[in-house]
């Protein structure tokens, strides 16, 4: 099948590579030159595991292609996705200008029936705009589909090939069978295909990333009382995750959740509510619970060394939202380092794949170094904010020599409190404040 995914985004380029590699001929359509450029060399513009060798191969196999001229390509497509940006508007919306261009672009363009799905993450009525505004340019038949995306950065791959589900909303019988088509390699263990309305297919999209959200915000909130009380929030993860109903997945607490997703997919439905007029005061609560959650761990430096922080020195492990990718945004790092420097502190910093974006972010503000140990270096305390495997297993005693104070704010509870404490470390961590005092 012929296919054209417009944009090349994490979801485009990630859904425009699998799909090429069970054999269709993809064309992902893509505006800016520079990326454009980079895509033509075979080069992904973004950390992603195993997406360059996906992208090579299949370039290098001409199932998969790059332009800039949709009106060119769409006429030898059956179906095109949108997967092109909803960024957060100022009152929290999803933007939508970017999916209805292209939207008016197909309409211009298209010549023969053509099946549209909305890719991006959209607000209900998405899929019904888009059709209207096609309609508007274009008498020729078109169907519209909602088929949302559930990758994770950092294993967005593997999400598409072994998808939990696949979501489609449409209520067309041969659009049913066309995508059916398309999805079937995708779930040979039996994974669900679940065929809805569009309306339910975009709101599962916002209702699952926000039920997640809401996980993370209760554990962090759970791990703040639990330091109030002196109990372990480890313990208390086992034990509630050990209920089937529960389960251990997203129970793990933190710094804040951070990304292009859950901030702006909460904020997003919690708006759609308000437009209809009903209170989401979980959705609402989650938010504000998740904003007061990325300054914990400053709370926690200012406790142990005062509120004035001329003089000290901070080494941050981490600058991605999570590990596994090189993506800062609303990154709990950006809020940890933003409130260091107001206080006056002197910032290093270290992340194994986000130092590019950080540094095109900050700038000379902080001083970003080679490798974990040199960041550590004079520094009066380390502050672990992503949890990449390569923090794990530190050497502790060549930390201490480097490190001004053996002290060590653990954002992500990666160390053993009794083993730091026997090492000599003072060892701070979420929720866990009450483990060998």
């Amino acid at each position: 099948m012929r296919i054209t995914m417009v944009g090349a985004g994490y979801v485009g380029l990630v859904t425009g590579s699998c799909f090429a590699e069970t054999g269709h001929d993809v064309t992902i359509i893509e505006k800016d030159q520079n990326k454009l450029s980079m895509l033509h060399r075979g080069e992904v513009p973004f950390y992603e595991p195993g997406l360059k060798d996906l992208l090579e191969r299949n370039i290098r196999e001409k199932r998969l292609s790059f332009s800039d001229k949709l009106a060119t390509v769409l006429g030898e497509s059956k179906v095109v996705f949108i997967a092109v940006g909803t960024p957060q508007g100022e009152d929290g919306s999803a933007d939508l200008s970017h999916v209805l261009h292209v939207a008016e672009e197909i309409g211009r363009a298209m010549t023969k029936p053509l099946v549209v799905v909305t890719k991006s993450t959209v607000p209900v009525g998405t899929a019904k705009k888009v059709r209207e505004i096609i309609a508007q340019h274009t008498h020729v038949p078109c169907t519209v589909a909602s088929n949302p995306e559930f990758l994770k950065e950092g294993a967005a791959v593997t999400d598409f090939l072994h998808p939990d589900r696949v979501v489609i909303g449409t209520e067309d019988d041969e659009t049913k069978r066309m995508l059916f088509d398309l999805y079937a390699p995708f779930v040979r263990t039996g994974n669900p295909i679940l065929f809805m309305d569009c309306a339910s297919a975009e709101l599962t999209k916002y209702a699952a990333n926000c039920l997640l959200a809401s996980r993370i915000s209760f554990m962090n909130e759970l791990s703040i009382l639990c330091d109030a009380l002196g109990a372990d929030v480890e313990m208390i993860r086992y034990g509630i995750g050990s209920d089937k109903r529960i389960g251990h997945s997203f129970l793990f607490p933190g710094p804040g959740y951070g990304g292009s997703c859950f901030p702006k997919d909460v904020r997003a439905l919690l708006h759609c509510g308000q437009e209809y007029g009903v209170d989401l005061h979980l959705v609402e609560a989650t938010d504000r619970a998740n904003e007061r959650q990325k300054h914990l761990l400053t709370e926690k430096i200012r406790a142990r060394f005062g509120v004035n922080l001329e003089a000290k020195t901070f080494a941050v492990w981490g600058l991605s939202f999570k590990p596994r990718t090189d993506d800062i945004r609303e990154s709990p790092a950006l809020t940890l380092i933003d409130d260091l420097l107001a206080a006056g502190a002197r910032v290093r910093a270290y992340d194994p794949e986000a130092m590019k974006n950080a540094e095109a972010l900050l700038g000379d503000k902080v001083m970003f170094c080679a490798d974990g140990y040199a960041c550590c270096q004079g520094a009066d305390a380390l502050v672990v904010v992503t949890e990449w495997n390569a923090f794990r297993r530190p050497d502790f005693e060549r930390l201490k020599a480097l490190m001004k104070q053996a002290v060590v704010f653990d954002g992500r509870n990666l160390y053993d409190p009794q083993r730091m404490r026997s090492s000599g470390f003072e060892h701070i961590a979420i929720g866990r404040s009450g483990v060998c005092q």
